[in-house]
Parts: C-alpha cells; sequence; structure tokens
C-alpha cells in the first residue's frame, strides 16, 4: 500500500512538473505565432516539406495551442488518462525528432521554448531525454483509468482550455505578441543599442606577476594599474559588437545611401510606418495607416515608411508624396514587428510604441 501511495506521488510530481513544461513552452510560442511559423518553416525546408509552407501559420497555432492544452489539462487533472496518451506520443516523437536534429544540424536551433529561453540542439535534446521518463511515469500510473464516456464536467473543462489555447494564437496572430520577448520591444533604445556596434576600444592585456595568468582589461578597467600584481604585455584594438546581433544588424536605406542615422538621430517622434511588401496590406489596412500617419503629421510628427519591398529608386507612398519610403531587411522588420503592416514609433531613438495596423 506504501508503495502503492509512493509511486502515485512520484507520477503526480511527474505531472505537474510536465505539466508546467508544457503550459510555458506552449504559451511562449502560442502568443507568438509569426515566430512560431517561421521556425516551423525552417523544419519544413530541411525536410523537403516547403511546399506546405503556405499553412505554417495554422499549423504553429494548431501545434501551440495543443501544446499548451495539453498542459493545462495535464494541470488540472481533465481527463488525465487520454492526455498522459498524448503526452508520451508527444515527447516520444520530439525526443527522435531533436536527436536527429542535433545530430545533424539540419536546423538552427529548435525554437521550443520560442524566443524566451533560446537552447541548442543538443540541449533541447538532452532537455526531452529528462522529459520522456516523466511522461512515461504519468502514462504509466493513469494507464487503467477510463478513456470513454466523457463526462459533462470534463467535456465544458476541455471546450474552456481548448477555447483559450487557440483563441490566444488567434488573438495574437491578429494583433500583437501579448509578451515581447525579441530585441525590438518598447523601452529599448535603438540609438545607443545600435551604434554601440563597431566602435574602436582599446584592450591592455597584462600578465599576473603571481600566477603568470594573462587578462584583458577595457580602457575603463584600472585595475592593471598596480604593478605590484600585474605586469603590461600588449594593447590592440578591437570592435565592439552590439549587444545583440539583431539589433546589430538594423539599417535603414534606398537607393539614395543610408538613412539608419538620421533616424535614429532624429529628435523627438518618429513614426516608422512597417509595411512588409508594398503590394500586400488590405485597403482597410492601408486606410488605417493613411489616417494614422495624416494625424501624427497633423501633430508635427515626422513619419517614414520601411519595407522589404527592394526599391529601384527613390520612392515615396502613393497616396502621400511627403512620406519616404525606405528598405530595411526583411528578418530584421519581421523581428521589429509581428505583423504584415504596422508601426514602430521612436521617441530620441526610443521604441516607444508597436501596433498592428488592425490597431492603428
Amino acid at each position: 500500500m506504501k508503495r502503492q501511495r509512493l509511486q502515485h506521488l512520484i507520477a503526480t510530481v511527474c505531472r505537474l512538473l510536465l505539466a508546467v513544461v508544457f503550459i510555458f513552452s506552449g504559451f511562449v510560442k502560442t502568443i507568438d505565432p509569426w515566430g512560431t511559423a517561421i521556425k516551423v518553416g525552417e523544419y519544413l525546408n530541411s525536410f523537403g516539406l516547403d511546399w506546405v509552407g503556405d499553412y505554417r501559420f495554422g499549423f504553429a497555432i494548431w501545434l501551440c495551442g495543443a501544446e499548451l492544452m495539453m498542459g493545462l489539462m495535464l494541470l488540472l487533472k481533465v481527463r488525465t488518462p487520454l492526455i498522459s496518451i498524448f503526452s508520451l506520443f508527444t515527447m516520444t516523437v520530439f525526443t527522435a525528432l531533436t536527436f536527429y536534429i542535433a545530430q545533424w544540424g539540419t536546423v538552427e536551433d529548435c525554437g521550443c521554448f520560442g524566443d524566451a529561453i533560446k537552447l541548442d540542439n543538443w540541449q533541447t535534446f538532452y532537455k526531452n531525454l529528462v522529459l520522456w521518463p516523466m511522461a512515461f511515469i504519468v502514462w504509466w500510473d493513469a494507464r487503467h483509468g477510463r478513456l470513454w464516456p466523457i463526462s459533462r464536467s470534463e467535456a465544458t473543462k476541455t471546450v474552456l482550455v481548448m477555447s483559450f489555447a487557440f483563441g490566444l494564437g488567434a488573438y495574437c496572430y491578429r494583433h500583437l505578441p501579448l509578451i515581447d520577448f525579441l530585441p525590438y520591444k518598447v523601452g529599448v533604445d535603438l540609438r545607443s543599442e545600435v551604434q554601440a556596434d563597431g566602435e574602436i576600444q582599446a584592450v591592455f592585456v597584462c600578465r599576473n606577476l603571481q600566477s603568470g595568468e594573462l587578462r584583458e582589461f577595457s580602457e575603463g578597467d584600472t585595475t592593471w594599474y598596480d604593478t605590484s600584481v600585474w605586469e603590461f604585455v600588449e594593447s590592440r584594438e578591437v570592435t565592439a559588437n552590439s549587444r545583440n546581433m539583431s539589433l546589430s544588424e538594423f539599417s535603414v536605406f534606398d537607393p539614395a545611401g543610408d538613412h539608419t542615422a538620421e533616424i535614429l538621430e532624429h529628435e523627438g517622434i518618429i513614426h516608422l510606418l512597417c509595411i512588409s511588401k508594398l503590394d500586400i496590406p488590405s485597403p482597410r489596412c492601408l486606410k488605417r495607416i493613411a489616417e494614422f500617419a495624416a494625424q501624427a503629421k497633423a501633430q508635427g510628427e515626422r513619419v517614414v515608411a520601411i519595407t522589404s519591398t527592394p526599391l529601384e529608386s527613390t520612392q515615396t507612398l502613393e497616396w502621400d508624396s511627403t512620406i519616404p519610403v525606405y528598405n530595411i531587411d526583411a528578418t530584421t522588420l519581421m523581428t521589429m514587428l509581428r505583423a504584415k503592416a504596422g508601426v514602430v514609433t521612436l521617441r530620441d531613438g526610443v521604441i516607444i510604441q508597436k501596433l498592428n495596423c488592425r490597431d492603428m
């Protein structure tokens, strides 16, 4: 009897741990369906299935919603016998898949926790190796439970959890992620972050007189001045890297030249109308953008448009010849704003607002 209680206690702990991981993993991906769709596209391309890429958004919302739903149902102990089968099957498939990816490197990273936590492929595989036995223990403990029929209470809870999980993904697809884990989040000072990249700095190399260890000191670190501890060896110049590679790739330009510094150094408010492809936005979306731009200009605020559509010459928007159009890398644009069209607003180089065109 004590043994059975201990086994059930272990299974309960495993169920709760598995639920927390599924909820976190499903949630951070569900609220960013655009990012998840990009990762799904990488998986499809690596297996030669790029022809189904048009369905990646629907698949991303379904996959992450299902993971979030699984975690919530495990946490709330709803239909555990049935959900334990799904969780064991899911962990078996993804453990095998992540081993294949880690061994042959077909995808740069698994994206299992979206942009919230970055794990390399082997770390992801080892994580799954820990979770798989938990899924097995949960299934083993619940294997004799009732699968069918489903009670009215269970059906109600299942519908509520399903509506929340898939509704959350659909909402964030139509608007913006509820929580922004990306480099271009509200509050980021692009002026300092972007311009920090490429600066030349001096580095001083000194030897510890006691241990013989070589150590590098930056210009502002005066520790090496203590000649009783450190002996100067050499100095050299290095290029400072931006704290985030995505931020360092921020570049706005057109055939006439680069406009990055001009935008970042603008004093006051500047609205970047983000249009991934100039021929994509719907008439309703373009109307919202035009009204937003007109109101901003009436308040004396600057407005420019940025797009990943290649520009062959200096260009302005058709519906407003005073708004210039600049190019930006497609990946950078999608990292800035998870939408086909919208606006990113800067004040003195700091991001203060991001809106999908549906919310403008």
